[in-house]
């Protein structure tokens, strides 16, 4: 990637959210909302303007060596703080002893934030930027660290030293230690509204048609659209299958996955039993039955199944029964 590529432009509720951030004073911001609403794509977008060599109100150019070591993951002034299971699916670096102990095999990559990982970034805060434009601390997701991790943090993000800036987002804030919130200034992630987020789809060669399904599916949050796209064509056709029985619908699918599109399911049929509009489905998509008893009972069912879904202890059995345990929900009859 050269010097001069262009970035990816952001979303255009991302780039409104973003210029009103930059144009406000303030050393630590968390960017909290519901997951698929772009708080790493803005938190990304905010360190880079910070640390950019030729920055606007419009935010970082895009073009300079600093916003080159941003977009191939080795920019000397910004740590980025992460689960390392996230780390590896996004593709940034781990440390060197993360890197060595995952593959001598002696330990699997964390799904939380590793307090060494934030001791590191508090050694990192106290050393004199490399390029002489401040430093920068990128924490996603901030929920991922646990009490340890997060009060190993507070220190730093209170009394910072030298010129650090912190962005902290998070798609679940109530996790947070209240110490943490207090410390830092809060946003709350912008909707876009369903035309905006359709086009965007569209604008990333997502038909019309599947835009308008995969929005739906992931109730409005358009970067959560993306990943029902295949999904789509199915989508539609989910109730009534599964009002059957047939568990074809979820060929391919994983159980965390088969969990997801049910608790939708139970929540729209719920929904509509009482009057009110689905969200997730067209209403003509959705059968019609099961009692608020066996309605209840299965939203409690799947919670619990939710636990387990991403490592069960077979996939194949646990998909039958979340079928049949749906398909008992919908037909039941007062």
């Amino acid at each position: 990637m050269s010097v001069t590529s262009a970035p990816k432009p952001l979303a255009p509720w991302l780039a409104l959210q973003a210029q009103q951030l930059l144009a406000q004073r303030g050393h630590a911001w968390l960017l909290a909302g519901p997951s698929g609403l772009g708080q790493f794509e803005l938190a990304l977008a905010l360190v880079q303007a910070w640390l950019c060599d030729r920055p606007s109100s419009q935010g970082a150019c895009g073009q300079c060596a600093s916003c080159h070591a941003i977009d191939v993951h080795g920019h000397a002034d910004l740590c980025v703080l992460m689960p390392e299971t996230t780390l590896l699916a996004l593709g940034w670096p781990l440390s060197e002893k993360a890197q060595d102990d995952i593959d001598s095999k002696k330990r699997k990559p964390s799904r939380e934030i590793r307090v060494e990982a934030m001791r590191d970034a508090v050694e990192f805060a106290q050393r004199t930027s490399a390029r002489g434009r401040g430093k920068a601390v990128l924490v996603f997701p901030a929920d991922r660290m646990n009490v340890f991790t997060a009060n190993a943090l507070l220190k730093t993000l209170e009394e910072p030293a030298g010129d650090i800036r912190f962005v902290l987002a998070t798609e679940a804030m109530h996790q947070l230690l209240p110490t943490i919130r207090s410390r830092c200034l809060g946003h709350a992630m912008l909707w876009p509204e369903v035309d905006e987020a359709q086009a965007w789809l569209q604008a990333q060669g997502v038909s019309a048609a599947q835009a308008a399904v995969a929005l739906r599916a992931a109730g409005g949050r358009p970067q959560e659209a993306l990943g029902f796209v295949e999904l789509a064509d199915s989508w539609k056709r989910l109730p009534l299958a599964v009002s059957r029985g047939d568990g074809a619908v979820f060929k391919d699918w994983s159980p965390a996955q088969t969990v997801d599109a049910l608790q939708k399911l139970c929540h729209d049929v719920m929904a509509l039993a009482c009057g009110a509009p689905p969200r997730f489905f067209e209403a003509a998509d959705l059968p019609r039955g099961g009692t608020r008893a066996s309605l209840g009972a299965w939203a409690k069912a799947l919670a619990n199944s939710r636990r387990t879904a991403e490592h069960p202890f077979n996939a194949g059995l646990m998909q039958e029964a979340l079928v049949s345990q749906a398909q008992l929900a919908l037909n039941s009859k007062a």
